[in-house]
């Protein structure tokens, strides 16, 4: 992307010497420039420009006042780099962050002589500025302003006795911004506003930091959240800056939608548009910073996606327009031909903005309308003249208008009407059978009676929304089940409108979400609870399967520094509240094998634990130490150990500690080992299955650690395996066969897996072992019978007696000792022990299962509109097909374990 886009604005590639001739002959400013600064014009004309680069300082050496060297030596920059830049040396970022960091420096300097005037001796502490717009992003240009905001700290700025903290910060302050805007023989350093401060016209020009926070917290606007997307620490206090920073991360970066803010960007948009309508047109006068298809449109096409997506993934959060394009490119948020070109664009106007800078140094985006002065701009460029500049320019301008149109286009939707005889017809046009029943529901809509639409701006978005959203339930294959779960979902919500525009603008979204209404009550029931997982949905990624564990434990803990443990124990229930809804709805939209999504489903609990048990060890440790020599180790057993979980799957787990039972932790508040290790457990069970305000996580199961209910939560490693060897049931060891350890250093995972293979490997009553199995099968029918022939995890024949049959031949063969339970099967049919139509038995019924907690939770039929779809998520032709293929599959399962039963239980 870099190299072609360099390429398209730069003519050729020229040495030192006719770069100066360019602007000696075309840019009076820096043919000024280079009068001034002999030795520099010297080293330029070279092409020596690093050379000419570390002596700008020498500019300033003999300044009477830090002013005048900063002024000097920004003529003298400004020098270097436009020569370094008409020359092709240096590229566009090295061109603006170079001015970037000068600007950065200037503010130090001129903060540290601001201290030393007023408070000699005192360090420089308690004021810091954050730099925003392009200063923030480090894409300053020729002639830019700066856009700070001021911030102190009345507990640590110095100030003079009876002097308040507020006066001393506005002294300051006003100090830096004289040193750097004053004007004289040797120019200015930068012209600083400050307008964008919170309520620049009541408010001092540096303000408190705790006030700032709380301005963005409460009461800021849309504009102003999309303002910080650029926001850095600047100079100044810099551990003050990033405290602020992070303290209002959660305003800039929210993890649902905020349409006011996007609404903010296309409003500003359409009013640049309407103000500057005279800069729109392409040609001379063109502006290229604020006219159609110019620089402010490529920033806020990326910037519109940042706040869409960015909430929920911090790579998208660039301050620079390139790496936020370049971000989103390879996020596949945007195309990547769409990246390139908006690269492109972007390089070659902000590098034809330098050329009409360079010229006066005047802060000025727009083409000229004299034909000559157009020309000599294109000259300066290296072009024959303006008219070649204009067509260097159209395409990429006409492109970008066309890309930006896009986004904010107004179409004319002719909304539903209110007349009951109209909306009947509209509704049956769109396919309703029955269009009196979503007229009915679209009447109490409209009547406010919901809390959700009681505001004018509700109702306003629902009725934006309802052409679309009528039309895609009309196809819907329930469409009233589904408008009545969405009647639901808006009734429990406080307000409608980031739900109704976020569906307004996502087309797909509201087909997909019709989809999951008609036929997932699971995951309608899940969006009534937390209207923001449908944002989860608008990402392509949504419908990829989830990445390695260890990837998707950076994603799930992603917290920044100042993050506690509770918004830990938050953000992961979100994050993984995201990521399952996203799961079902591959399986809704038939996107996913089951099997693979099952296998989605466990790696995300699995992440869970990782960044839930970890940062709970250190709340943990804070209080009470280490054990010297001992860690917490976690074994998933059941579905999590067999690496397939179900939507409402629960997890089974036991918790182990290596080391001497007997040693002591070495905290402030000292434990023993055994009740050091039981109290952690407790606080991981909680951290994993406690509802928060962000909603449930997982059930936690304990009851198949040694001595179940009546034993300790968590026991040593000694314990665990003495256990095994002396008093564990058959039925412990069957469940053995599923564990697996989740957690712990590899070397503890080493040794408790030695454990678990030792206790498999054990000589034992084969037949006394299968007897055990059919009386646990037997007890588990009589405490827990099938809700019904289509429950298929209980059914004679099903899953369950799948699982038996597996685990009991595993004994048997002393082989295919694998926690999958496919896997296990797969080495047992390969090596003759089980047939191969149990295979193809697994993967149906598992398949079935994991379809039915979405559609059918309680195990019965699903409704007649939504047997296609179980059927197609389980590879069948056809309900019926299913049916048939199912009961096969049960009767194969069935004959298979009664096999064993009689060979080795008599029959029992």
């Amino acid at each position: 992307m870099h190299s072609d886009s360099i390429a398209a604005s730069r003519v050729s590639l020229l040495d030192g010497g006719q770069s100066v001739a360019r602007a000696e002959a075309h840019a009076p400013f820096l043919a000024r420039m280079l009068m001034r600064y002999p030795e520099l014009a010297v080293q330029l004309a070279a092409g020596d420009f690093d050379k000419a680069l570390a002596g700008v300082g020498s500019a300033g050496a003999d300044a009477a006042s830090v002013g005048q060297a900063l002024r000097r030596e920004r003529g003298a920059l400004a020098l270097v780099t436009a020569i370094a830049d008409l020359s092709g040396a240096w590229d566009l970022d090295r061109v603006v962050s170079t001015l970037s960091d000068f600007a950065d420096d200037a503010l130090d300097r001129a903060i540290a002589a601001a201290f030393a005037e007023r408070y000699p001796g005192e360090p420089q502490r308690g004021f810091a500025v954050i730099a925003l717009g392009k200063h923030g992003s480090r894409e300053l240009n020729y002639s830019s302003d700066i856009d700070p905001i001021l911030i102190f700290d009345p507990a640590t700025l110095p100030h003079r006795e009876r002097e308040e903290p507020i006066d001393a910060a506005v002294r300051i302050a006003k100090r830096v911004t004289e040193l750097l805007s004053a004007r004289d023989g040797d120019g200015y350093v930068f012209r600083v506003d400050l307008r964008l401060r919170p309520s620049p016209e009541a408010t001092p020009i540096a303000l408190p930091v705790e006030a700032a926070i709380s301005y963005y917290e409460s009461m800021a606007a849309g504009w102003e959240q999309t303002a910080f997307i650029r926001a850095r620490v600047a100079a100044g206090d810099r551990a003050l800056g990033e405290y602020f920073l992070r303290s209002i991360r959660p305003f800039v970066w929210r993890r649902s939608l905020d349409f006011s803010a996007i609404d903010a960007i296309t409003d500003v948009s359409r009013r640049i548009r309407d103000h500057y309508a005279q800069g729109q047109a392409f040609g001379p006068g063109y502006d290229l910073k604020r006219g159609r298809g110019g620089i402010r449109e490529v920033e806020f096409f990326a910037q519109v996606h940042q706040l869409i997506h960015g909430g929920r993934n911090a790579a998208l959060r660039p301050g620079a327009t390139r790496e936020a394009v370049r971000a989103l490119g390879e996020a596949g948020i945007i195309d990547a031909d769409t990246a390139t070109r908006l690269d492109a664009a972007y390089v070659l106007l902000r590098t034809i903005e330098h050329r009409l800078q360079m010229v006066d140094d005047r802060q000025t985006h727009e083409l000229p309308l004299g034909e000559a002065s157009l020309d000599n701009v294109a000259r300066l460029h290296g072009l024959a003249d303006g008219q070649s500049l204009l067509a260097l320019l159209a395409p990429h301008v006409g492109w970008v208008g066309g890309n930006y149109d896009k986004l904010v286009r107004e179409e004319a939707t002719e909304q539903l009407s209110r007349d009951p005889v109209v909306l009947n017809a509209q509704l049956a046009d769109f396919g309703f059978s029955d269009p009196e029943f979503p007229a009915a529901r679209i009447a109490h809509w409209r009547s406010g009676g919901l809390r959700a639409l009681r505001s004018s701006a509700a109702r306003s978005a629902l009725e934006e929304l309802l052409p679309t959203l009528m039309e895609a339930l009309a196809k819907a294959p329930d469409s009233n089940a589904a408008l009545n779960r969405l009647d639901d979902v808006i009734a429990r919500l406080p307000s409608a409108i980031n739900f109704f525009k976020l569906l307004t603008t996502r087309p797909a979204v509201v087909q997909l979400l019709a989809e999951i209404l008609s036929h997932a009550p699971t995951l309608a029931e899940a969006l009534a609870r937390r209207v923001e997982l449908l944002d989860s949905l608008i990402d392509a990624s949504a419908f990829d399967p989830p990445p390695p564990v260890p990837i998707l434990a950076e994603q799930l803990g992603a917290l920044e520094s100042g993050d506690d443990y509770q918004m830990l124990l938050d953000r992961v229930r979100q994050r993984v509240g995201d990521k399952t809804f996203a799961l079902g709805a591959q399986i809704v939209r038939g996107s996913a094998d089951p099997l693979e999504v099952a296998a989605g489903y466990s790696r995300v609990a699995e992440a869970a634990i990782e960044v839930l048990v970890q940062g709970t060890i250190v709340e943990f440790e804070a209080a009470h130490g280490r054990v010297p020599g001992g860690e917490l180790v976690i074994l998933a057993l059941g579905r999590l150990g067999g690496g397939a979980l179900t939507h409402a799957s629960d997890l089974d787990l036991i918790y182990l500690f290596s080391g001497d039972f007997a040693a002591e932790s070495d905290g402030p508040k000292p434990l023993g080992a055994t009740q050091y290790f039981n109290r952690l457990a407790q606080r991981i069970t909680n951290a994993l299955s406690v509802q928060t305000g962000s909603g449930p996580l997982y059930e936690v199961d304990t009851r198949l650690r040694p001595s179940g209910a009546q034993g300790l939560l968590a026991v040593s490693f000694d314990s665990f395996a003495r256990y095994q060897r002396e008093a564990a049931w058959a039925w412990e060891h069957l469940a053995l066969t599923r564990a697996r350890p989740v957690f712990g250093s590899q070397a503890a995972r080493s040794a408790i897996q030695k454990i678990i293979d030792d206790t498999l490997a054990m000589p034992r009553d084969l037949d006394a072992l299968v007897r055990a199995a059919v009386k646990m099968r037997a007890d588990i029918a009589t405490h827990k019978p099938p809700a019904g022939p289509l429950d298929a995890k209980l059914v004679p024949g099903g899953l369950v007696d799948l699982e038996f049959l597996v685990h009991v031949t595993q004994f048997l063969t002393r082989s295919a000792f694998t926690p999958n339970l496919r896997e296990a099967l797969r080495q047992l049919i390969a090596a003759g022990h089980l047939p191969e139509s149990l295979l193809p038995a697994h993967d149906l019924i598992t398949r079935f299962l994991l379809v039915s907690r979405l559609v059918s939770p309680k195990s019965t039929e699903p409704p007649i509109t939504t047997r296609p779809l179980v059927a197609r998520a389980c590879a069948a032709e056809d309900w019926d097909v299913l049916l048939a293929s199912y009961a096969a599959a049960r009767q194969d399962t069935q004959d298979q374990w009664s096999a064993i039963v009689e060979r080795h239980a008599g029959g029992a």
